[in-house]
């Protein structure tokens, strides 16, 4: 599981996506109250912070529907509560770069 930190718009096609993909389970998971990857540590740094991992949605959403995809998996604005911004990180946002480079992949990361 992975939310990155960097801009939407310097990933590529499948990390886009697969994003997306990632954050609407993390989203069930804390909205919900479910058990699976609960005590994973992506999961853990949006507990308390429904609120940013919305704002991480919509952007994705916007690069989404930029890069002419059809979004219909919106969240529930009524459940993003807490904090609106996140600061705690897996990797840095640095090493979050470099994890990008090494995978060979269309990210427009430099």
């Amino acid at each position: 599981m992975r939310i990155w930190d960097i801009s939407p718009k310097y990933l590529c096609r499948s990390h886009l996506l697969g994003e997306h993909r990632e954050l609407h389970a993390i989203w069930i998971i804390l909205s919900k109250n479910k058990k699976g990857y609960s005590r994973h540590p992506e999961t853990l740094r949006w507990k308390g912070k429904l609120k940013a991992l919305y704002v991480r949605h919509e952007k994705l959403v916007l690069e989404m529907q930029r890069r002419g995809y059809r979004h219909l998996s919106p969240l529930d604005k009524r459940q993003a509560k807490g904090i609106a911004r996140q600061t705690q990180y897996v990797d840095s946002i640095k090493q979050q770069r470099i994890i990008l480079l090494q995978k060979k992949c269309n990210c427009k990361i430099s």
